[in-house]
């Protein structure tokens, strides 16, 4: 991507945080983890500013739900695919966005680690789907 995000308009829901059975290893998939997701949501919100119109935006409400859905309704081996798969579906979902970030946590990845977590980030423009 050759252009910063770094100054556009976006809604950030942060540390929202679901149980799963993503994984690789067999554990994951019997006993489950904690995940946690971190999500930009870039659009340009200058009608939202201007109007005051619940309608000129994208609702964080409408964003969860659909995050958690899309959490449940598959189990996936990565998670890269994951997160992939959320984008994907909330670019279907809500036409204002522009560009997705989003940041998978793993806070009990099954490494022998003492604290921390494994994570992975994607950042993906409409276009890039």
């Amino acid at each position: 991507m050759t252009d910063s995000f770094a100054d556009r308009d976006r809604i950030v829901l942060a540390g929202l945080a679901f149980y799963g059975y993503h994984g690789i290893m067999p554990e994951e998939s019997k006993l489950g983890q904690r995940f946690r997701v971190d999500l930009e949501i870039g659009f340009d919100m200058t009608e939202a500013g201007r109007t005051d119109e619940v309608d000129a935006t994208v609702s964080y409400a409408d964003i969860y739900d659909l995050v958690e859905t899309a959490f449940r309704e598959k189990r996936f081996k990565l998670i890269e695919a994951l997160g992939y798969h959320v984008i994907v579906r909330l670019f279907g979902t809500f036409k204002r966005i522009e560009w997705v970030r989003i940041r998978v946590r793993k806070p009990e990845a099954p490494l022998p680690i003492v604290a921390g977590e494994a994570a992975i980030e994607i950042l993906r423009r409409r276009s890039d789907i």
